[in-house]
């Protein structure tokens, strides 16, 4: 439906609900009922507040490191809606709404991001790799476990995130390739969100659209509005039927934009000026639902504000078990990587106990 009638080449681009909240009823997935739409925003909510609180623990010095995802709630709640719990997930260190929605409870999204190991111990049956810190190397990943499913017959698809800084490293046009060589059932997502760091997206490549990458290495690629939740949903959709039916790899770019720093170590107002910011808070993708819903007579100012509480009880209850968590031993720093730890990781770990009980002694 998408694939093969949008040409990224044309800057065609899917958009299914615009931004005053108008859905266009012939592209709308079956699936968007009012009440599922309805959990969905939500679900934008409380990914946005747990987010926000985020970001106060680490100014506050609570929490390490954290990279923001506001403004990008509809590309991740979207598209990981339309998973199966089957399917796999490889991400990079901005997707904690997607892993959430794939199952990762919120609390180990805390705790990875407090420097606790715990976050990093993806439940039993949860289908998603640990955030990658590393620039691209998801990608990579995403293909090796499609390829694995397609192996052993199954007709479970691998989805990888990561934004437009990433389709200029080597890993991108590693996995492109491969991906498109042997027809694995990867879904490429892209988080177009306009700056890599601090390097513009037309200062990183001159194509046009990054979804016209895939087309050199034979992926059906569309560009799709990803402040548009319905649009987004039902792009991803179609990418994962085409894998589950062994027709390959597909590449998504999903225009949208970050609010915030690239990170808790950035400034952003060093290159981007805020007026671009107020800008993009139009296409704000919470605003957007927001409108449909009121358009439906199921949103109101009440319901917004019984909302918020109802989630910022559920972050309150999140806070405090993390932050009551306790401390974690050198052991458990080294013990949670290798089934058999490998005698130099033993080595290290005795001399960093040795070294630590000098200093306190």
């Amino acid at each position: 439906m998408f694939f093969g009638n949008y040409d990224p080449l044309k800057k065609e681009m899917v958009r299914i609900l615009d931004v005053d909240g108008n859905l266009n009823e012939e592209l709308a997935p079956k699936e968007l009922t009012l009440d599922v739409v309805k959990d969905l925003y939500e679900k934008m909510v409380f990914v946005r507040l747990a987010d926000k609180r985020m970001r106060n623990m680490q100014r506050t010095g609570r929490m390490g490191t954290i990279a923001s995802l506001e403004g990008q709630e509809a590309c991740q709640i979207g598209s990981a809606f339309a998973l199966d719990k089957k399917d796999w997930m490889t991400e990079s260190f901005r997707e904690h709404a997607a892993i959430w929605m794939h199952g990762v409870p919120m609390e180990k999204v805390f705790l990875t991001w407090v420097g606790n190991e715990e976050g990093g111990k993806i439940p039993e049956g949860v289908n998603v790799l640990p955030p990658a810190i590393t620039v691209g190397n998801q990608m990579l990943h995403a293909v090796g476990i499609a390829l694995a499913e397609k192996m052993k017959k199954s007709d479970a698809v691998a989805i990888t995130y990561f934004g437009d800084g990433a389709t200029s490293e080597g890993d991108f046009h590693e996995a492109m390739n491969m991906a498109g060589v042997f027809q694995s059932p990867t879904v490429f997502f892209c988080q177009n969100n306009q700056y890599a760091i601090s390097t513009r997206r037309e200062m990183q490549t001159k194509s046009e659209t990054l979804a016209q990458k895939g087309i050199a290495y034979g992926i059906p690629s569309v560009l799709v509005d990803g402040n548009d939740i319905f649009a987004v949903f039902a792009v991803t959709k179609e990418a994962i039927l085409r894998g589950r039916e062994g027709k390959g790899p597909s590449f998504i770019e999903a225009y949208t934009y970050r609010f915030g720093d690239h990170t808790s170590s950035d400034d952003s107002r060093k290159y981007r000026d805020s007026k671009e910011v107020e800008e993009w808070r139009k296409f704000d993708p919470l605003i957007r639902v927001q409108n449909f819903l009121a358009k439906q007579g199921v949103w109101s100012e009440e319901y917004e504000k019984e909302l918020i509480d109802k989630s910022m009880n559920e972050i309150e209850k999140i806070t405090l078990n993390v932050e009551n968590t306790p401390k974690q031993s050198i052991d458990d720093l080294f013990d949670y990587v290798f089934k058999d730890i490998p005698q130099d990781l033993i080595n290290q770990k005795e001399y960093l106990k040795n070294v630590l009980n000098i200093k306190n002694n």
